[in-house]
């Protein structure tokens, strides 16, 4: 017979320990070891069962078959990469409260059309989804409940009524009857995550699973079962905020770039087709320190607003915060603001913030990230109908960017007059083609100097 043996995995990287340590000796994470339990195999030797396999060559494997369920949101199908792809398993995290549940309960309206969705809930009962699927207005008759946390029962259930789609929430609360840990344990989200993949598999059914995540905001579990699944979700979004973003961390089947735009609602989750007059809404008019971007966001241009703000000093040093801007970027910017543009920032305490509690990760953000704080420095509001992007190199050079194209039409979409450039990038567009003014800059001097032309 199989004994129990108990060892400690790190969340972080997954190595084993036999003994629990505060810190993992492999990535050096603090408090990330998790006691885990293992069957030994028994002395005896059993002859293993061999199976019967096919081989076949690439060329004979067709691709006709694959089908994609479209999800009635076009936001998701964009993260997605087009829809839910048949025999696909997909995790959905986020933070509690943030909408993971009322946004595949709000689709199950448009999957029943056309398909049999089955909805197990492991927190709720069956009258619970019941409430809450009448407050969203979901009233499919093609959705069937059950409200259980035994993984083998789910699993025999579905083989035996299969249905088109299942959803499964929330992982956390599945568990095995033979494997001695309590539910929520690294050994029951592994060994449960790898039945519903077999399941998915086997009968070609699309799983969605609902995973909770952990105060570092990670998928809370073993890391390995990140790697099972096909399609790994992201639901963001801050809480004194109605908006959130659904961003894919791995797809299988589509783009990791896609983001999906939501505004959480008394009636669920609405979607939000153009983003960018989202973050611009309300912006101020006449005021220094503020400055629009564009960063891309897969295909998606995304206009958002930078603010800049430079006060003196009560302190012995200064203090710098950023929102939304990554903190050693904005230290390298002011530092090349000093030395290649004049600009002293040595008694001044300087705060960066994004508005909408959106975050600017590419490269494309240091050129309207310099100018609000240029504007800020010199107290000079700049015209609210000019958007910058450019990458700033150390030396005060602004580089050239990717996608220059598809950001000038969206800031021309959106009324504005004026975009300033890399002047390298110039050669990559004609801009006698856009009805909006284009200003190429080599470096950070020249896009001060046109800024002060424009005052």
């Amino acid at each position: 017979m199989a004994k129990l043996r108990t060892v400690y995995v790190c969340t972080s990287c997954g190595a084993e320990q036999s003994k629990w340590s505060g810190r993992c000796p492999s990535c050096g994470e603090w408090n990330t070891m998790e006691e885990d339990v293992r069957e030994t195999a028994s002395k005896g030797k059993t002859q293993p069962v061999l199976r019967e396999v096919t081989l076949k060559t690439l060329s004979e494997i067709g691709t006709d078959e694959e089908v994609r369920y479209p999800t009635g949101s076009s936001e998701l199908d964009r993260v997605l990469g087009g829809g839910l792809v048949k025999g696909s398993l997909v995790l959905l995290g986020g933070e509690p409260g943030i909408g993971k549940s009322t946004l595949l309960l709000q689709i199950c309206t448009y999957f029943g059309n056309e398909h049999t969705v089955l909805y197990v809930s492991g927190e709720e009962s069956a009258r619970q989804v019941k409430l809450r699927a009448d407050r969203l207005g979901v009233d499919t008759p093609s959705l069937y409940l059950l409200s259980m946390t035994d993984a083998e029962s789910i699993c025999e259930a579905v083989r035996r009524s299969t249905p088109d789609i299942v959803i499964i929430d929330s992982i956390q609360t599945m568990s095995i009857h033979g494997i001695a840990s309590s539910a929520g344990s690294i050994t029951q989200v592994r060994e449960c995550t790898n039945m519903f993949m077999h399941l998915a598999k086997d009968i070609e059914v699309p799983v969605f699973l609902v995973g909770h995540v952990n105060k570092d905001g990670a998928i809370a579990g073993p890391k390995v079962m990140e790697h099972i699944v096909d399609t790994v979700l992201f639901f963001e979004g801050e809480r004194n905020q109605s908006y959130r973003l659904l961003r894919a961390v791995k797809n299988r089947y589509g783009s990791t770039n896609e983001i999906g735009v939501f505004d959480m609602s008394d009636k669920g989750l609405v979607e939000v087709p153009n983003p960018s007059e989202l973050f611009l809404s309300g912006r101020p008019i006449g005021v220094s320190g503020c400055c629009i971007g564009c960063v891309m966001e897969g295909s998606r241009p995304i206009l958002a607003e930078v603010q800049a703000l430079a006060a003196k000093t009560s302190y012995a040093s200064p203090r710098r915060t950023s929102t939304g801007f990554d903190f050693s970027r904005l230290a390298i910017i002011i530092a090349v603001l000093e030395k290649r543009a004049g600009l002293f920032c040595g008694q001044l305490d300087i705060v960066v913030n994004v508005v909408g509690g959106f975050r600017l990760d590419e490269p494309a953000a240091d050129l309207p990230v310099a100018l609000a704080l240029y504007s800020a420095l010199i107290d000079t509001p700049i015209s609210e109908k000019v958007a910058a992007f450019g990458e700033i190199g150390l030396g005060g050079e602004v580089r050239s960017i990717s996608h220059i194209s598809q950001r000038i039409t969206e800031a021309a979409r959106l009324g504005f007059s004026k975009v300033i450039i890399p002047k390298t990038s110039l050669r990559q567009i004609d801009p006698r083609s856009y009805s909006i003014g284009i200003v190429g800059v080599a470096n950070i001097r020249q896009a001060f100097e046109y800024l002060k032309s424009l005052s």
